[in-house]
């Protein structure tokens, strides 16, 4: 029998990697890794900035070659820590090791006691986590809604003037357009895509309980905070001066929360749209080559939809776990943070792969506009909230003498269909002014869609 074995357990790795792999970069152990050597070759070029131990700054050359190890990291330098690893049984306390080869090798190894001077892990894990999924966020999922958005753009400004009955509790209701109804998701996506970017992501670099103990008693002479401050805001991140052993991890909470909302909304966009399919509002473009079904031919199955609606729940589940766990932490340091953050990758992973069928199922319908004015011819008793809103200011303006017109529609309307005919015999027999009468009387539900068109001018 096939040995499997070395087959990817997650189809975030397997089936949906092409999708995925951009995330990879940041948030795979590999990425990981790059990002704390990253971190601690700054910090050796702020030590030596400050002066500390007696040190001097580097030169420019030798500051290039530092951060040449961070720039040219790759496969083999993957093998090489997990050589280290091997043998550390600590992932970054491998990386020290790995960064003391290559000083020596600069002809660096004077330097080599600075190489994780005075920092516990967690000074080099919170600020490689920051690092990664700031670039993964930024770079990668934010494209990624960005794309789905003006998909949805589009679409919402070509079917801005298309009327469609509305179904509020499911129900025919007052009349909108297709584009002004999705330019209601876009509106909601830019805002809740300006508050994930809007979060502050922090970072800390104070030691073991978070108080610069080590710092002070070997370097009492140096501004430890203000060095601190400037090798963190250094890497782009928000200094945290008050912490515990570990950075809190609010940072963390706030933005999966933001990321699992906009989630939310697109899980409401992918069963919206689902039904307006079901409904035949909107048309699935068949794909050459493509297979709805395994026994009915005739099948557009909309599986894009489909797909994105799991994988945001799934996005969802992990996210949402995220940001439970990493609220908490036993006094000054637990390790449930530590486990719970190689996973980070798993929930902004599935939400990457909704939003890469999300755009692409937007790609692959259209809107069938004799169906929505069939739909709407069908139902001309959506009309009465006009009628006896035209009543209403009729009455107050002392032009018509009508009583409760709400009732007088409701005993119309409610639970009954009306033909157009049946409706202008009621209108005539109202005994309203001759402008009135008329403006109602001209009145279909197709054009019964107030500002809905000019609303979409809001996200153009």
């Amino acid at each position: 029998m096939t040995d499997l074995a070395d087959q990817p357990l997650s189809p975030l790795d397997g089936r949906y990697r092409a999708a995925t792999a951009p995330l990879a970069a940041h948030l795979s152990e590999a990425g990981l890794n790059r990002a704390r050597v990253h971190v601690e070759v700054e910090w050796l070029i702020a030590l030596t900035d400050a002066g500390v131990a007696g040190t001097a700054p580097l030169p420019t050359a030798q500051r290039t070659a530092l951060r040449t190890i961070v720039t040219g990291f790759g496969a083999d330098d993957v093998a090489e820590l997990a050589a280290h690893e091997a043998v550390t049984r600590h992932d970054v306390k491998a990386v020290e090791y790995f960064l003391r080869d290559r000083l020596e090798a600069l002809g660096l190894s004077d330097l080599a006691e600075l190489v994780h001077f005075a920092c516990t892990s967690e000074d080099i894990n919170n600020l490689a986590v920051a690092l990664t999924v700031q670039a993964a966020v930024r770079d990668v999922w934010v494209p990624a809604l960005d794309a789905v958005i003006d998909r949805l753009r589009d679409l919402a400004v070509r079917w801005a003037d298309a009327p469609m009955l509305a179904r509020t509790h499911g129900q025919p209701a007052t009349p909108t357009t297709m584009g002004k109804e999705l330019a209601v998701f876009v509106h909601r996506l830019v805002r809740l895509r300006d508050r994930v970017l809007a979060v502050e992501i922090t970072g800390k670099a104070n030691g073991a309980s978070g108080d610069f103990a080590a710092h002070v008693v070997a370097a009492p002479e140096v501004d430890w905070q203000a060095l601190t401050r400037g090798f963190v805001e250094g890497l782009g991140l928000v200094w945290n001066p008050l912490t515990t052993q570990i950075e809190s991890h609010d940072w963390q909470v706030e933005l999966y929360g933001r990321v699992e909302h906009a989630g939310g909304v697109l899980h409401n966009l992918c069963t919206d749209v689902w039904m307006y399919i079901a409904e035949g509002y909107l048309i699935q473009v068949p794909q050459a080559g493509a297979t709805g079904s395994s026994t009915m031919p005739h099948k557009v199955n909309p599986i894009r939809f489909e797909n994105a609606e799991a994988n945001l729940e799934l996005a969802e589940g992990v996210l949402g776990t995220l940001r439970r766990t990493l609220v908490t932490s036993r006094w000054q340091r637990d390790l449930t943070d530590s486990t719970t953050q190689r996973n980070i990758g798993v929930g902004l992973g599935h939400g990457l792969v909704a939003l890469d069928n999300l755009r692409r199922g937007l790609g692959e319908i259209d809107l069938d506009r004799e169906r929505l004015l069939a739909d709407l011819d069908a139902n001309q008793e959506v009309l009465g909230e006009a009628i006896q809103t035209v009543v209403r200011a009729e009455i107050v303006a002392g032009r018509s003498a009508a009583a409760n017109p709400y009732e007088l529609v409701k005993a119309l309307t409610r639970g009954r269909r009306v033909t157009a005919d049946g409706m202008r015999e009621f209108v005539a027999g109202l005994g309203l002014a001759e402008d009135a009468a008329a403006r109602l009387g001209a009145l279909t539900p197709a054009g019964y869609t107030g500002l809905a068109e000019a609303l979409v001018d809001h996200v153009r």
